[in-house]
């Protein structure tokens, strides 16, 4: 993504859709990315793939690139609505007999619960 210019080209469309309001909200954006990618591909390479152009981002508006970077970690992190996106989902799937319905039910309220709690704590933490 660095070498054929990529990242930049996506760090300039989330800023055209979500430049209007301002770093807090570029955040959230990203959060809720990489979220919802992290569910369907491994958290691992999720966060590769959005951590520089995170950077990226925060670099163009002016700000600390730390609330980005912490955010999609966080985000990715949370694999909590499907087995597929890290290897413990799985193995707790087949050894509790449970089916990809319960992740999504238990997994997406925890998912945005404590999403809102990163949301609200990580500018605190990490500020602009």
């Amino acid at each position: 993504l660095e070498k054929t210019g990529g990242g930049q080209f996506i760090s300039n469309i989330i800023l055209v859709l979500f430049g209007d309001y301002g770093p807090y909200g570029v955040l959230i954006a990203f959060f809720v990315l990489t979220s919802v990618f992290s569910q369907f591909i491994s958290n691992t390479a999720t966060a590769v793939i959005f951590a520089p152009i995170a950077i990226t981002t925060a670099i163009s508006l002016g700000v600390s690139p730390y609330p980005f970077i912490m955010a999609v970690a966080m985000a990715a992190g949370m694999s909590f609505s499907t087995p597929i996106a890290t290897p413990a989902n799985v193995l707790v799937m087949n050894a509790g007999g449970l089916h990809f319905k319960d992740f999504v039910k238990i997994g997406v309220p925890m998912q945005v619960f404590v999403g809102v709690i990163v949301l609200i704590v990580l500018p605190i933490l990490f500020p602009f």
